[in-house]
């Protein structure tokens, strides 16, 4: 089991945005990683906790052949691009944005006076040249919400063996992962149950592990990525 807290990274940014990077993929980032930051799993391979700026931006830019999927945790967003331009988010709300051949154009904006915060995630597509698409979703409150991944016969989500999920605890409720996972803690605090020992992890850890049961030691909200 490997954990890696938020807060132990260099602060980094760029244009209106401060984030740490807690994955950044060999795959994509070759010699610009950072030792200390996590390699991903399946086809994810970047991970930023990220807070805009009040009025920050991230400036209108270009991706190709790669899943953007942005998890806003707190505050609002404002979504320009070339995908469902105008749509505004809020805390709570997911998109995720398939870039595929066709490629996009955005721009994530902060339209307030004060931060927001947000993940960042990448995904590699399994299959190249695909259209651009969209697709957006209000994770539920209590459980277990997918937002990436899964078999190709479906239309929820976005075709993947790579699974995300968003779940959602109260206290004491209970989770388990019975297979390799990328556990971050979003908010919160949890027992991390594993050969027996119990560790404590709390809001900016991610936990590179094996099977695990993870208890909700007050409310909790966690991302999770499997691979099928």
């Amino acid at each position: 089991m490997k954990i890696l807290s938020r807060d132990s990274l260099q602060l980094g940014g760029f244009a209106g945005i401060t984030e740490h990077r807690l994955v950044t993929d060999s795959r994509v980032f070759a010699g610009r990683k950072k030792p200390e930051t996590f390699e991903g799993l399946g086809s994810m391979v970047y991970l930023a906790d990220a807070r805009y700026l009040p009025k920050g931006q991230s400036g209108m830019h270009p991706h190709s052949e790669i899943d953007v999927i942005s998890v806003v945790l707190e505050g609002r967003v404002s979504h320009e691009g070339s995908l469902e331009h105008g749509k505004d988010l809020v805390a709570g709300d997911v998109q995720v944005q398939r870039a595929g051949g066709e490629g996009f154009s955005h721009n994530e904006i902060n339209p307030d006076d004060a931060p927001n915060r947000m993940l960042q995630i990448w995904a590699l597509p399994e299959v190249a040249g695909q259209p651009a698409q969209y697709k957006s979703y209000s994770p539920k409150t209590r459980g277990t919400t997918r937002i990436y991944g899964g078999s190709a016969n479906q239309q929820n989500t976005f075709a993947s063996a790579t699974i995300m999920d968003i779940v959602h605890l109260d206290n004491e409720d209970s989770i388990n992962i019975n297979q390799e996972a990328l556990i971050y803690v979003i908010t919160g605090q949890a027992q991390l149950h594993h050969n027996g020992q119990q560790t404590l992890v709390k809001e900016g850890d991610l936990i590179s592990n094996n099977a695990q049961k993870i208890t909700a030691t007050a409310q909790l909200q966690l991302l999770v990525v499997t691979q099928n």
